[in-house]
């Protein structure tokens, strides 16, 4: 196995942290600093950077596509994803549009699914699932 063949990725769920002082940020200090994360991960050659989504009043993660964004803007190479997309939240329709364009961004990996999910994405209401995704690759 060559180097070539190894990529490096980052996943992160933007947690709230602390200052030196053992400070809580408040939560744009924290999305500010995920960002700067990204831009040094894509500065010393990081393959992907990827936010995972959580709805917990510790995780700032609950947009993540909005985070992913701001990173898009401030990077040239990273590829950008999501680590996980939690579709009993979601509507189908929009994270499948959120990720439908094409360059830098891939989508990761469902959680959980709702019943009223399972339809859509083939997997029953317990089972988790974490494989590469693109669009048109739900089936």
């Amino acid at each position: 196995m060559s180097t070539e063949d190894i990529e490096f990725g980052l996943d992160s769920f933007v947690p709230i942290s602390v200052d030196e002082s053992g400070q809580e940020l408040s939560g744009d200090v924290v999305i500010r600093n995920t960002v700067e994360e990204a831009v040094l991960a894509d500065a010393v050659g990081i393959d992907s950077f990827n936010i995972a989504e959580h709805y917990r009043s510790d995780m700032m993660d609950s947009a993540g596509h909005v985070i992913l964004a701001a990173i898009a803007g401030r990077t040239q190479r990273i590829r950008l994803g999501t680590a996980v997309t939690v579709l009993s939240t979601q509507d189908p329709v929009r994270v499948y549009t959120e990720f439908a364009t094409p360059g830098r961004t891939e989508k990761l990996s469902w959680s959980r699914p709702a019943r009223r999910d399972s339809a859509w994405s083939g997997l029953g209401p317990r089972s988790s699932m974490v494989r590469p995704w693109s669009p048109g690759s739900h089936r």
